[in-house]
This record gives C-alpha cells, structure tokens and sequence, in this order.
C-alpha cells in the first residue's frame, strides 16, 4: 500500500496504508469521480493491476521464457529471447519502439516511455497526451507518472476511453466490460481478461467500503 501511503501522506490523513472510507472519499475529491459505484471501479481495477498499490513503473525484468510468453513476437525463439534477458531497458526498446510515437530503438523511447502510473501510461504519443491532460510536460520527466501523477494517470485511461459510462452499477457485468478495455484493449471482446476474479472481488470489495 506503498502508494496509499503517499496520498495519505499528502492530503493530511492517517498515513497507514489502510483504505478506508475517509481515503475513499479524499481520492474521490482529488480526482473529482462523480460517484461511489464510479469511484469502486476505479479503485477495484488499480488495486488489481498495481498489486495493491506496490507497484507504480512496469516491471521489465524477464527471464527468456518469459519472453517468450509475453512477448513472443518479438522473440519467437529461445535464442533470440537469451540475448534480451534480464535487460530491461534494452526489452523496452524493442517491444515499443517505432509504435505508440515511440521511435526506433536508438531513440531510447521504449524505455523511456514504459507503463507507468496506475495503469500503465505507455508510449510517447500517450505521455505527450497527458502532460497537456495535467498541464505539465511528463515528456521531459517521464517519472512524474509514477510518483506525482499516479492516480491521475489512472484517471485519464478511464477518460480518455470513456469507461466511465460502464460504471453505473457494480455487478459482475459492468466489472468485466471494464476489465476487458483494460487488460484486452475491447470492452467487446470474448477473451476472458486476466485476473477477472480478483478484479470483481476488489471492486465490489471498495463499494461496500463506501455503503
């Protein structure tokens, strides 16, 4: 509850990491989220893919199988996944350059623009586009998506793909529209996204916080 800590911290509360109702409501002022149902499924999905709020800059850090896994285009065999193990700047250069108005791999974009926030601000197009959502520019301090911007960043996904509309009710229906535009990218699609179970837990989770 790293980052908890912090907000509380900053905005005058307990800070103990623990998310009760008077933090609840501090980010729902801070972020201005118009209601408690919005405000759950905001938290619910940050806490899942922040791992309750410990992690704030995407962990690039893989092993050749991993890679393999979860990028396999880019290393469709084990020998091209060894020359990019555990090096995770030289992952991030690969895996996002020339996309995302990241540009080639000698620009250092990909890495320098990597997930973070708490939901995973990547890409130079997506920094440029929040830094005039915040007013300041995270293109030159790409860091302040981590620790400044944290939530904000978070809040910007929700606004900029509309998924504020899905938030009307907290049921498993609505909780998984969301999931899929976050973790699959298609609030349409039939895949299954990861971690479902613990994304409607969390959510409801934080909405009975608020009762």
């Amino acid at each position: 509850m790293i980052k908890i800590k912090q907000f509380q911290l900053q905005y005058g509360l307990t800070s103990d990491g623990v998310i009760g109702k008077k933090t609840l409501n501090k980010i729902k002022e801070v972020l201005n989220i118009p209601t408690n149902e919005a405000l759950a499924h905001f938290m619910g999905q940050i806490s899942h893919e922040t791992a309750d709020f410990t992690a704030d800059t995407e962990n690039l850090n893989y092993s050749a199988a991993a890679l393999q896994i979860t990028f396999k285009k880019y290393f469709p065999t084990p020998e091209s996944a060894a020359l990019y193990a555990r090096q995770p700047q030289k992952i991030a250069n690969k895996v996002y350059a020339n996309r995302m108005g990241n540009g080639d791999i000698t620009t250092n974009d990909g890495f320098n623009f990597r997930g973070r926030g708490a939901l995973q601000l990547t890409g130079k197009a997506n920094y440029k586009a929040f830094s005039k959502y915040v007013g300041e520019d995270c293109l030159k301090n790409p860091d302040l998506v981590a620790s400044k911007y944290f939530f904000e960043s978070a809040k910007f996904y929700f606004d900029n793909n509309q998924l504020w509309k899905y938030t009307i009710t907290v049921d498993d229906a609505s909780i998984t529209k969301i999931s899929k535009a976050i973790n699959v990218g298609n609030v349409n699609t039939s895949v299954i996204p990861n971690g479902l179970s613990d994304r409607i837990n969390k959510t409801k989770e934080y909405y009975q916080l608020m009762l």
